[in-house]
């Protein structure tokens, strides 16, 4: 794999676009965050180059093994929405944007980490078709995914390559969801929302805002180009369709904080809750999944301290 040279490391240019103690609080308190302009015009031409060239077909390694859940769009797939996971693993040239410092110093900020890691990344494509089934993504919370991993901080940026508004169906945050007390959810909640009924995940939702005497307030991310949102792992979110004439192209950027391990989740079935990376990545001494393997969940940021990735 790639490595990125010094990732605890910015310069004053990119230290100008850390969140503010005021930004952070924002984000404490709404569980998203809008950040300022991370990557330059040639970044985002590049991710989108890369992009093109992945769809094409262009790996520099492939995964081992198949992983159970694994999100792999292919071209007899057809015109739905795309999802590849693990492309900063195949794919040196989306890894080194994915993987810049700065995106993993605005994490740490956001997240009061003293390290970021890579926790997973997935290429995203909506097609410009208004009535695709796939194009809606129902309301949800990535931590219920997450339920083997031991962090509540776990924070997600989601990277359009152009200007993205509600017209391409954007990412849309329930605001404030990520400090509501859950009720009423069993553990089927770790299956994917495309594996659950869409309706009662909306009604997951309103119950949830009720029991909390909340009100839903959805904020559709009106994102410049170059520009990311962040999003708290147990903050609710989905999206629209796309109702332009232009694909919606973006990488969905899953972070987690140096403390977050494997841990077992017992179901009600008698398993463990379990993630893909538990068939990649090597053991820890004692023989749990490591998710600080740095082939599969590199450093991208450590305060202060340059590490290969």
């Amino acid at each position: 794999m790639t490595t990125i040279d010094a990732p605890g490391i910015l310069t004053e240019e990119e230290r100008a676009l850390l969140p503010t103690d005021e930004e952070v609080e924002f984000y404490a308190e709404h569980g998203w965050y809008l950040s300022k302009k991370l990557l330059t015009d040639d970044e985002t031409d590049e991710l989108l180059a890369a992009s093109l060239r992945y769809y094409d077909g262009e790996r520099d390694r492939r995964l081992p093994v198949r992983p159970p859940r694994l999100a792999y769009w292919e071209p007899e797939h057809g015109p739905v929405q795309r999802h590849n996971d693990y492309v900063h693993y195949e794919h040196d040239a989306l890894s080194r944007i994915l993987r810049k410092p700065l995106i993993g110093a605005v994490a740490a900020r956001l997240a009061r980490a003293h390290e970021i890691r890579v926790f997973q990344s997935t290429l995203i494509l909506k097609p410009p078709i208004a009535g695709e089934p796939s194009n809606i993504v129902p309301w949800h919370f990535d931590k219920h995914y997450w339920a083997s991993s031991s962090s509540e901080n776990m924070l997600t940026a989601f990277i359009p390559m152009h200007d993205c508004g509600e017209e391409m169906g954007t990412i849309t945050m329930v605001d404030g969801s990520h400090r509501w007390k859950e009720i009423g959810a069993d553990d089927t909640v770790v299956r994917h929302f495309a594996d659950r009924d869409r309706s009662q995940l909306e009604q997951m939702l309103a119950e949830n805002a009720a029991y909390n005497n909340a009100e839903v307030v959805k904020v559709p991310m009106r994102i410049p180009r170059g520009h990311l949102s962040f999003h708290h792992c147990k903050t609710y979110h989905g999206s629209g369709a796309n109702v332009s004439d232009q694909p919606r192209r973006a990488v969905s950027l899953h972070l987690q904080d140096g403390p977050n391990g494997y841990r077992e989740f017992p179901l009600s079935d008698g398993t463990l809750a379990a993630y893909n990376h538990d068939v990649l990545v090597r053991r820890t001494p004692d023989g749990r999944p490591d998710y600080a393997d740095p082939e599969y969940c590199p450093v991208i940021w450590r305060d202060g301290a340059p590490q290969e990735g």
